[in-house]
């Protein structure tokens, strides 16, 4: 759910933390993380991810993108099939292929806290415009600019796409999108923060002003726990790769994490490592360090 444009250089090789538990699931997130600029994955990432899992090592795709954009790796989530979507609102089974996922977890923000949120955030800061992202639908407010490459089922102000009674009511909301024109976008997200409170979890993976609102404990850390939980595999077991501030949690919560080369300086400081820049291939990089350090 972000755009391309570089938030910082690649200004170090990858660092290996010291003394890490062996690795039994890698997370990494997709866009400017795993994925190159023009949304490839490269033959090298390609092949460092089937490599994982023929150790043994799960690969989760843990991202802010829906179940919906999740084509660009469908073909590459192995024998589990599983993603975290929307920032840790869903557990996608990806088998079914583009338009056949299956929903197993979702996290909803109720309509309530939503309503709560967005009504805090005009008055906090005029001028700003939502999207609403469900389970299967996608709705905007029209003063919501193109920002996501499709047409939007509905356009309503955001308090009629969330009432009882608004369009596709019976699916569950995952998240809120939520724009600024002019504010710059860290000040909008602490800013945002401050102003919704635990109405919902706030964050951002696009270097515009767009931030992202889920359910109150909802996160791809949270998620992602559980997940790990259901296969008896702890914190220290999981090596983690982001770029932005949605990938923090995320980082300070696994046993190994690594910052891209282009991420986001709160990303920096949140990873235990650095790897290089996405367009350089740094996760696979960092897989080809792990497997070789499997290796007798």
């Amino acid at each position: 759910m972000r755009e391309n444009d570089p938030v910082t250089s690649a200004t170090r090789q990858p660092g290996t933390p010291a003394a890490a538990t062996p690795a039994r699931l890698i997370a990494t997130d997709l866009d400017g993380t795993l994925l190159r600029d023009d949304k490839s994955v490269s033959p090298r990432t390609v092949a460092a991810l089937a490599a994982a899992e023929e150790a043994g090592i799960e690969v989760f795709f843990v991202t802010g993108r829906p179940a919906r954009w999740m084509d660009v790796v469908s073909e590459h989530v192995h024998g589990h099939g599983l993603a975290i979507c929307g920032n840790g609102a869903a557990v996608v089974d990806l088998h079914g292929g583009p338009g056949a996922h299956r929903f197993v977890k979702v996290r909803e923000l109720t309509r309530e806290n939503a309503l709560d949120a967005v009504r805090l955030l005009r008055d906090a800061a005029p001028g700003t415009v939502f999207a609403v992202e469900q389970t299967y639908g996608f709705h905007q407010e029209p003063a919501y600019p193109k920002l996501h490459m499709e047409t939007p089922d509905h356009l309503l102000p955001a308090e009629k796409l969330l009432a009882p009674e608004g369009p596709d009511a019976d699916q569950p909301v995952l998240k809120i999108l939520a724009y600024h024109p002019e504010l710059d976008p860290d000040a909008f997200l602490t800013l945002a923060r401050l102003a919704i409170g635990d109405h919902a979890n706030v964050t951002r993976s696009s270097p515009s002003a767009l931030l992202e609102l889920s359910g109150p404990d909802v996160s791809k850390a949270s998620t992602l726990a559980l997940c790990c939980a259901e296969r008896g595999i702890s914190h220290e077991e999981v090596v983690a790769f982001g770029d932005m501030p949605n990938d923090v949690e995320m980082l300070t919560w696994a046993g190994r994490s690594y910052a891209m080369g282009n991420a986001h300086p709160d990303v920096v400081a949140a990873a235990s490592g650095r790897t290089v820049a996405n367009n350089d291939d740094g996760v696979a990089v960092v897989i080809e360090q792990l497997l070789a350090e499997r290796r007798p």
